[in-house]
């Protein structure tokens, strides 16, 4: 069910009355119905969502890996993903057709994945072989909608994440000339960079003037085209937080992922995916003082497990990701009562046949080493 259909009528519109429920009142309420649901219940919960929500998770992790992980979960008639949609698509792709999956706010999205659909994507693909003819590979980031990674399953391509999108990018130049990256510029180009590619020989396709834009007069000579996309959020840390933060502090680490743009990540001292932010803290002696340029709601929760260090956001003004919030509390237990009067709403179903081609994509991906 797409979210239109979802929200018609109001039928994916929380009740207000959740509104007017204490903290205490919902939390009491959500522990009754996780215990009287048992293994039938499983709540992944991604690491961006408030504590508020994450106390409650079953698993914790970054999107592939919670959706693998309820793949591996054969018991759990209902999965409540607590995240945004391409997330919980994911997972219904990977879960069986006798599991059900929620999304608790249908309104959960996620710009970057917004940024790249269909028609857009058919148009720049027909432009792009107009110009270099079959030498290219679609990639895209598992943060894209599941018809986006039908389209790259179909034409011979592959997903990545944050921390495998080094070894994908490998993989992709041995079977072609260039890779069209899909839909975070960010993530491409930085990739990229890292293995050797210079920034002249990329370029990246506008979807709204429906154009490459390159300084370059040959682009015969481009190798990495790249989706214009970003992270609404990891595209505010600035060149100029890291500057402030060096003149009032030079023994601060900066630690950033790889969604900021490549002028943040080339100034800073460690860069890489979620996982790679948490373990590089977790393993940094006490006492160190950190800048992380991430969600806020993981800044704080690192914050929180290592008071042993000074650990602060790269951006002082940064707020938490605007749509990931929108899995609250109430919007938990909402869902969670609807699932025990038998009535579940934000049912997350992609069709067979996107399903199909978007898996060939993920398989690719996680055949790759």
């Amino acid at each position: 069910m797409s979210i239109f259909e979802a929200l018609k009528g109001g039928r994916g519109m929380m009740p207000e009355r959740y509104k007017q429920l204490s903290k205490e009142e919902m939390e009491q309420r959500v522990s009754e119905i996780k215990h009287k649901l048992g293994s039938r219940l499983l709540i992944p919960g991604h690491h961006y969502q408030k504590d508020e929500v994450i106390q409650f998770a079953d698993i914790t992790g970054d999107s592939l890996q919670l959706a693998q992980l309820a793949q591996q979960n054969s018991s759990a008639e209902y999965i409540v993903f607590c995240g945004v949609h391409f997330m919980a698509e994911t997972a219904d792709m990977l879960t069986t057709p006798s599991q059900t999956v929620v999304l608790p706010d249908m309104r959960a999205g996620c710009s970057m994945a917004d940024m790249a659909n269909m028609q857009q994507t058919e148009v720049a693909w027909e432009r792009l072989q107009a110009v270099y003819g079959d030498t290219i590979i679609p990639l895209t980031y598992v943060n894209s909608t599941a018809e986006i990674k039908a389209f790259v399953g179909r034409h011979g391509g592959a997903t990545v994440t944050s921390s495998n999108a080094r070894e994908v990018l490998k993989w992709a130049f041995r079977q072609k000339e260039r890779i069209l990256f899909l839909p975070d510029q960010h993530l491409g180009r930085n990739t990229a960079y890292d293995l050797g590619i210079p920034l002249e020989d990329m370029a990246v396709w506008d979807p709204e003037l429906n154009e490459l834009v390159t300084g370059r007069e040959d682009v015969q000579n481009i190798r990495v085209l790249l989706w214009k996309g970003h992270c609404s959020v990891h595209e505010k840390f600035t060149v100029e937080n890291i500057r402030s933060l060096r003149e009032r502090d030079p023994e601060v680490k900066i630690i950033v992922h790889p969604e900021c743009s490549r002028e943040v990540v080339e100034l800073s001292d460690y860069a890489g995916s979620t996982k790679y932010i948490i373990d590089t803290i977790q393993a940094a002696e006490p006492g160190t003082k950190w800048a992380v340029g991430t969600e806020m709601n993981l800044v704080q929760r690192i914050m929180n497990q290592h008071k042993d260090k000074q650990i602060e956001s790269l951006n002082p003004n940064m707020c938490p990701c605007l749509t990931m919030n929108r899995i609250d509390l109430p919007h938990l237990l909402w869902s969670l009562e609807q699932i025990e009067q038998g009535d579940p709403v934000g049912i997350i179903t992609v069709p067979e046949a996107v399903t199909v081609d978007a898996v060939k994509a993920l398989d690719r991906m996680l055949q790759i080493r």
